[in-house]
């Protein structure tokens, strides 16, 4: 099986050790992934900026980035949610179709290619979980509040094996952080009040580990965490799931 790791470009910027933590993840799960030092940005920034035309380019590079793998995995929702959903404004070729059908993000892929259901390992803290909307409701990863009260998704059932972990039963479940990209740019007031209720949700809950699959959401709850000065850590799941300490 012949598999590349996609690193969104924000944590490549930002938040490298969530890449670092991907790698040695499927690592110790007995895959080995490559990292093609040619990739760049799936094209999402622009796309959701309403310049979705000029991201062309940059979707072509993509596919002919991945083309030649089986699968393409990559530590954020949303951005896979994008290379699936948004990649059917260029010509649907078979490469095209491949990379879109087999880019997946890295809790689907560890969940329902290698069939992993536990990960070895402790977390000793109380963790709170944000589902982002694109793996919530775009990908299908967790249940919706909406349509059943069960709380359960591929993520949670992997955190939960982690011995010694207790997870936050949030008042508001799978709300939106209010990040959406561009959105917390152009809406600054309204993406800033959302992420506060947010945080206050896990405040209120007791969490001292935010964690989730996007790091774009935790980068926006962190930057409300770190203004605030709570005494909450924000890591991404790969990381906790890889046993790097808190």
């Amino acid at each position: 099986m012949k598999v590349a790791l996609f690193v969104p470009c924000y944590v490549d910027q930002f938040y490298p050790q969530v890449g670092v933590a991907s790698l040695q993840l499927l690592e110790k799960l007995g895959v080995k992934a490559d990292f093609p030092m040619q990739q760049t940005c799936c094209g999402q920034p622009m796309a959701n900026s309403g310049c979705e035309r000029d991201a062309v380019p940059v979707y072509q590079h993509f596919v002919k980035t991945f083309r030649d793998y089986d699968y393409v995995v990559a530590p954020a929702g949303s951005c896979v949610y994008h290379v699936r959903k948004h990649f059917d404004i260029i010509d649907q070729t078979t490469e095209v179709q491949h990379v879109r059908t087999n880019t997946l993000e890295l809790v689907d892929f560890i969940t329902t290619v290698l069939g992993v259901t536990e990960i070895p390992g402790s977390f000793p803290h109380k963790v709170g979980l944000h589902l982002s909307c694109h793996g919530q409701r775009g990908l299908h990863q967790a249940n919706e509040s909406e349509i059943t009260p069960v709380r359960d998704g591929q993520l949670r059932r992997l955190l939960s094996s982690l011995q010694g972990i207790e997870l936050t039963e949030l008042d508001r479940n799978d709300e939106c952080c209010g990040f959406g990209g561009t959105f917390c740019v152009a809406e600054e007031a309204v993406s800033a009040r959302m992420g506060q209720d947010r945080v206050q949700d896990h405040v209120r809950n007791g969490t001292q580990v935010l964690t989730g699959g996007d790091m774009s959401c935790l980068m926006h709850l962190e930057g409300i965490v770190r203004r605030r000065q709570l005494g909450i850590k924000v890591m991404h799941a790969a990381e906790l799931l890889n046993g790097n300490p808190v």
